[in-house]
């Protein structure tokens, strides 16, 4: 494996654990606020992203590459409201998206068109997942400080991410 590939694999990995504790600051954040249903969207989210993680040391080893396995940032833990919570949301996905892109050009810039092929499917899945994060920032935009609108909003808010997933 090339080593720059390697080293741009290697950030990604990190960028998913990272990400992955983030949802999960986030997650616990929401269950201590009461919201029950943003808390199990970010439980879930935090999950996923754990499973990008694990799924890129996989394939790095596959190709015989040397994973390292990162230390980890300590996560915001507290929000002003719903809309800094998924104001940061998507903020984080679309650096994600961006650090994807980034090992993408650089795929292509060396040749290796496997990697490239890999890490397509981190493309689609990104473009699921800021479609899912736009859409719920824009619910709350829309709803404003109204108690009632968030209240239906953690109620509904597994139901809206699976829509939109579905729309994709």
């Amino acid at each position: 494996m090339n080593k720059t590939i390697e080293a741009l694999l290697n950030d990604q990995i990190k960028y998913e654990a990272n990400a992955s504790m983030h949802y999960l600051a986030m997650a616990s954040w929401a269950d201590a606020q009461g919201y029950n249903g943003i808390a199990e969207f970010f439980y879930k989210q935090s999950e996923e992203e754990r499973v990008h993680m694990t799924k890129l040391v996989k394939f790095v080893n596959e190709r015989s590459g040397k994973v390292i396995v990162p230390a980890l940032e300590k996560p915001k833990e507290s929000f002003e409201s719903l809309n800094e919570l998924f104001a940061d949301f998507l903020k984080s996905e679309m650096f994600v998206t961006e650090q994807i892109n980034h090992v993408i050009f650089e795929c292509l810039n060396k040749k290796d068109y496997n990697v490239h092929n890999f890490m397509q499917w981190y493309v689609t899945e990104q473009l699921e997942e800021e479609a899912v994060a736009r859409t719920l920032l824009d619910k709350l935009n829309i709803i404003g400080d109204d108690k009632s609108g968030h209240y239906m909003f953690d109620r509904d808010i597994n139901a809206i991410a699976l829509s939109v997933d579905a729309e994709e």
